[in-house]
């Protein structure tokens, strides 16, 4: 092991071995729990791998004492948003309404069923109270500090005092998508088409998710941005939410850009969109679809198919986002990166080179017209959903050299060269062990590097990477990215 991964694993088996706990926690040997090889093996399971000798990447080995054991007999769920913030806080959007019986089995019987029967919050049975010794779903928004210490928790069915429907607040019915902007808000959007409707006193009745919810960060809330109850997708529509705002179909992420205070909302699991509007009023700026088409014909996309139907006809250059649009980011430059998870591809866009307002029409893909730059196919034999690109996010160094982008079917992170989009190496494998991943959601980064990654379906949980070495990406790698490594 070289001389700058043994001072990083030092470090890491302080944190391991100090970590506040219990009276009663016998206390650790570090020399004797070094001499197990412990570090050695995380390292191994949970680094970089697939690297080219013509290039040099950042280093990462997991964290497996982190986030720290949450108060409350608190679990999460699937996590739907995760977001280091400028101040280097984690923030997670979970979702407590996942949580299984075994999983929530401290709740007690709060409700009756249909048939009378007493049965818990999340309309699990409960004919003899709570089912065990742990757990309580926690609230839906998390703040932690790098550490993994829990700061904050607010927010969600379980504290309907942060959302009320007189103000003006209608909680999504399934939790998608968080951002912190550089003002302290906290932004939340939701993905569900039909209200959750599983039986949980939980449940939502308010229809399909079309808001994206504003907060500050104690979960006071401010404004609501498009609202629920829209009907079907509806990609060009500019004024159909709340106080004129446009209204979202199933929005799944958010960011807002400090240097405009302009938000891009990735819209998402229904519309075919991303939708800039501005983060103080929600009103509405302008909106783009697949190469800067606008406007973006829906009818024409639904009828297209799944990926698979083009990619076996040989068109890869389909001029529509299939669903889901997944994620927006922004970077340093003014490029703006958009996760189109359906077709397997991240495309890229001058933010200043959008026809905002206006009609624009670039059905064959041309780099240079309607903002559109370029693309880049992510594992692009993967069928069907849940598609590869995922999420993405970038390194931290001046240049933000690399670009990380999750995949959600195969189960690993992706380092990019952020100028070319070569591949030069990957992070994590599908599987359940500390590094691993299994339904790969979401990555951010803090401010030195170290990158925090959210899971979903049974995954259910946040993991933190420490960055070593490297502190962003050059030389060369494959321009192909994804398939089976030789």
């Amino acid at each position: 092991m070289n001389l700058k991964l043994l001072a990083i694993c030092g470090a890491l088996l302080v944190v391991l071995v100090t970590a506040p706990s219990d009276a009663q926690t016998p206390k650790p040997d570090n020399k004797a729990l070094a001499a197990t090889g412990i570090l050695e093996r995380l390292a191994e399971r949970s680094g970089v791998y697939g690297v080219p000798p013509t290039a040099k990447v950042p280093g990462f080995i997991a964290d497996a004492g982190w986030p720290q054991k949450l108060p409350n007999n608190w679990i999460i769920g699937q996590v739907g948003g995760l977001y280091v913030a400028p101040d280097d806080h984690i923030w997670i959007y979970q979702r407590p309404r996942t949580l299984t019986n075994d999983e929530a089995a401290l709740t007690s019987a709060t409700h009756k069923s249909k048939d009378g029967k007493p049965v818990d919050v999340l309309g699990f049975p409960r004919p003899y109270g709570a089912l065990g010794d742990c757990c309580l779903p926690a609230p839906s928004v998390m703040e932690f500090d790098s550490n993994g210490k829990l700061l904050r928790s607010w927010g969600g069915p379980a504290d309907p005092d942060k959302c009320k429907t007189a103000e003006g607040c209608v909680w999504p019915a399934t939790e998608h998508g968080i951002f912190v902007d550089h003002n302290g808000f906290v932004y939340l959007g939701g993905n569900s088409a039909n209200g959750n409707p599983n039986g949980s006193a939980w449940a939502s009745n308010n229809g399909a998710d079309g808001m994206i919810l504003k907060f500050t960060k104690d979960g006071k809330f401010v404004m609501m941005i498009g609202g629920p109850g829209a009907k079907g997708p509806d990609s060009n529509n500019k004024d159909g939410g709340r106080n004129g705002t446009p209204l979202f179909y199933l929005p799944a992420d958010v960011t807002v850009d400090p240097t405009t205070n302009r938000m891009y909302v990735s819209d998402g699991y229904g519309n075919r969109r991303v939708v800039i509007v501005d983060a103080a009023t929600g009103k509405y700026i302008g909106h783009f679809g697949a190469y800067g088409n606008n406007p973006i014909d829906d009818k024409a996309a639904a009828a297209a198919g799944d990926w698979m139907r083009d990619f076996t006809k040989g068109n890869m250059k389909p001029a529509f986002f299939r669903n889901p649009v997944h994620c927006v980011k922004i970077s340093k430059d003014g490029l703006i990166y958009v996760c189109d998870r359906g077709n397997n591809r991240v495309q890229v866009f001058n933010g200043r080179d959008l026809n905002l307002g206006k009609e624009c029409v670039n059905p064959a893909g041309e780099a240079g017209k309607c903002g559109f730059v370029k693309e880049q196919f992510v594992a692009v034999k993967t069928n069907g959903l849940p598609g590869s690109a995922v999420s993405m996010n970038f390194s931290t160094d001046a240049k933000q050299s690399c670009l990380y982008v999750g995949d959600n079917s195969n189960m690993t992170m992706y380092v990019l060269k952020r100028d070319t989009l070569e591949e030069l190496g990957r992070l994590g494998r599908s599987g359940r062990e500390t590094g691993e991943f299994h339904w790969l959601h979401q990555v951010s980064l803090d401010s030195h590097g170290n990158m925090y990654t959210a899971e979903v379906d049974t995954g259910k949980r946040i993991q933190k990477f420490i960055r070593f070495g490297e502190e962003g990406c050059s030389g060369t790698g494959r321009t192909t990215v994804g398939g089976v490594l030789p």
